[in-house]
């Protein structure tokens, strides 16, 4: 086996690197790359994807480097995979070497930042040069490894760099003293280097987990030294991510970290993982213990690089604390019911609702559903599917009244459970969305009353939910809630931009009537100027179609924290107005395409249209 070794020329002077690319696939991390053995190594810049099997090597500066060599040499050197960073700290100052934390936050600029040239009338004493960095800024990822986006923004920054006594002692040597803080990298260099995963905590008072997406190094953790498994349960270890931490709880004690020294954990042959904790999980037992090893199972069960079956908790003397099987963690899942074969509802031509049988080679078969809704008794506008399927609310042709019926059994219309008093269709009520708890959530867009509110049950009294962002300025032009019903995706209109914000759930029981909040929006599609749609597709994942400023419609997957990758665009699809996604992706995306219907993308195939005439189409939830 072997390697071919690339090198691109750069612009501008940049500093040396090499890089190499797996002619292996997924064993270059053990050991099918070699280092080419003849040959200069050429300045590159950096990588041009995301592409996780394309490994960079630091290049140590050379005797008598200029200044631009090593700002070039040291921005290069971050986005290597050198253990301790070791060889970018060969670029710095000793003080700077000793200060710098590259694992305290990471800048993600849409590109590898551009290096301008240094003005040295800056510095008349000649004392040092600052050389300006600059880009376009679209995320940050903090200590505890949370994903933060932002719209793209100016990036300025500089790095300086002085003489100082070479190792010698018989000359000067250009070293930098003053820096960003972190790292500082380009998006396909950040891809490259790192992955999402999703850590797993409890709803806060409940039997059910969220998913609490981070980022985690593709490979060992230059810092830590750890695999990423273990870097995996270090994160879990750590605690919730700030802005989800207020709507969940860990089951593990604080202080609980891993055994000191652990920096690999590898399943047995029985796929069962050990999982070695200090002294703070050694009174941990029974319920408690087994909640702890469920966070674990979710957890790791997003690492496709480990299969895991089995958890067992060791506490500090080796002793077993407990253990669980997959099968066992189950109860605690947001989604409990995945293995029944997911099929979408829609509503077709006559205001009816359907259910579409879809098959991979089958012709698609819409099936019409007991009860009210399926014979056109309440002509439907909008509709949810509970995640049970035994319910679905609707919102009447008229956009003003939210019904709740059974989808299994015949019954009698019920009254409404929600009206919107607003004079225009478009202004009055959203489409509605369950949760896992069995809620029921809709908005209505009334500009004199705007609210959101939540039905306990689908059918009891319904309760208004806390918005202070919710004003004159703002208005939700369309929900939905994650299964685990901490999260909300809302389509949120300000001014002329209609954008995707995700909201944080709390609520409080105080009295006989609940208090249900949603707080803390943060963006999750910050370069899309304009968002129509959106499902979740998922625990932290979403389907979204959108438009990025000047550009043409889109459906793209995205994360929850709002990052995303160059594989995430979706088959191109006109007049999209409609979209719902599975939980599992074995199912297929169905969307509503205006001229072209109901139609749906099933794994590793296109758009196929099923039902000419229909909109709203939904999965439960």
């Amino acid at each position: 086996m072997g390697a071919d070794s690339r090198v691109e020329h750069a612009g501008r002077g940049r500093g040396a690197r090499a890089v190499v690319l797996a002619a292996c696939g997924g064993l270059l991390v053990t050991g099918c790359a070699t280092m080419p053995d003849s040959g200069d190594v050429q300045p590159v810049r950096g990588a041009d994807t995301g592409d996780s099997q394309v490994r960079v090597y630091a290049v140590a500066p050379r005797e008598n480097a200029d200044p631009d060599e090593i700002v070039d040499g040291f921005l290069e050197a971050m986005t290597s995979d050198d253990p301790g960073f070791a060889t970018a700290r060969k670029y710095l100052t000793k003080k700077a070497a000793q200060s710098w934390k590259p694992e305290e936050n990471i800048t993600v600029l849409t590109t590898a930042p551009d290096r301008e040239q240094a003005d040295r009338n800056a510095d008349p004493e000649n004392q040092g040069r600052a050389f300006p960095l600059s880009g376009r800024k679209i995320a940050t990822v903090d200590a505890r490894h949370a994903y933060q986006p932002n719209s793209p923004t100016e990036y300025l920054q500089s790095i300086h760099v002085v003489q100082q006594p070479s190792a010698n002692g018989k000359g000067k040597e250009w070293r930098i003293d003053g820096l960003p803080p972190g790292l500082v990298l380009g998006e396909a260099d950040f891809l490259r280097n790192y992955r999402s995963v999703n850590k797993y905590y409890f709803a806060s008072g409940e039997d059910r987990v969220v998913a609490d997406p981070v980022y985690i190094r593709q490979r060992q953790d230059p810092v830590t030294r750890m695999d990423p498994v273990t870097q995996t349960v270090k994160a879990l270890l750590e605690g919730p991510t700030n802005w989800l931490k207020p709507a969940v709880d860990s089951q593990f004690p604080s202080g609980t970290e891993l055994k000191a020294g652990v920096t690999t954990l590898a399943t047995d042959d029985q796929s069962t993982l050990r999982v070695p904790l200090n002294h703070k999980a050694d009174r941990a037992g029974g319920e408690a213990c087994r909640r702890m090893a469920a966070q674990l199972l979710f957890t790791l069960g997003d690492l496709t690089s480990v299969r895991v079956e089995q958890v067992e908790l060791l506490g500090s003397g080796g002793q077993s604390l407990c253990r669980l099987g997959k099968g066992q963690a189950f109860e605690f899942a947001a989604v409990r019911n995945t293995d029944r074969e997911e099929h979408p509802y829609f509503v077709d031509e006559h205001d009816k609702l359907m259910m579409l049988l879809v098959g991979d080679k089958q012709a698609d078969a819409p099936v019409e559903v007991p009860g009210l809704f399926g014979k056109g008794t309440v002509p439907l506008r909008s509709v949810a599917v509970d995640r049970g399927e035994t319910r679905a609310a609707g919102v009447g042709r008229s956009g003003r009244e939210l019904f709740v019926s059974s989808i299994t059994t015949e019954q009698d219309p019920l009254p409404a459970v929600v009206t919107s008093k607003a004079a225009r269709p478009a202004d009055r009520l959203s489409a509605p969305s369950w949760d896992g708890r069995g809620d029921l959530w809709v908005a209505d867009r009334d500009p004199a009353a705007p609210q959101l509110w939540m039905v306990p049950g689908g059918t009891g009294h319904p309760v208004k939910v806390r918005t202070p962002w919710l004003g004159d300025d703002a208005r939700i032009e369309s929900l939905r809630v994650s299964a685990d019903g901490v999260r909300i995706a809302l389509v949120v209109t300000r001014g002329e931009h209609t954008t995707l914000q995700i909201g944080r759930i709390q609520r409080q029981t105080t009295g006989e009537e609940p208090a249900v909040s949603v707080l803390d929006l943060q963006p999750a599609a910050p370069r899309m100027e304009s968002v129509t749609a959106v499902s979740w597709a998922g625990p932290s994942r979403l389907v979204v179609v959108g438009k990025e400023a000047g550009g043409v419609q889109q459906i793209r997957y995205l994360q929850t924290d709002g990052s995303t990758s160059a594989t995430s665009v979706l088959p191109g699809l006109n007049g999209v107005t409609s979209v719902a996604a599975p939980h599992k992706d074995t199912a297929p995306v169905v969307a509503d395409s205006g001229d072209d219907g109901i139609v749906r993308l099933a794994p590793g195939t296109n758009w196929r249209p099923v039902v000419k005439k229909g909109f709203s189409p939904v999965y439960p939830g």
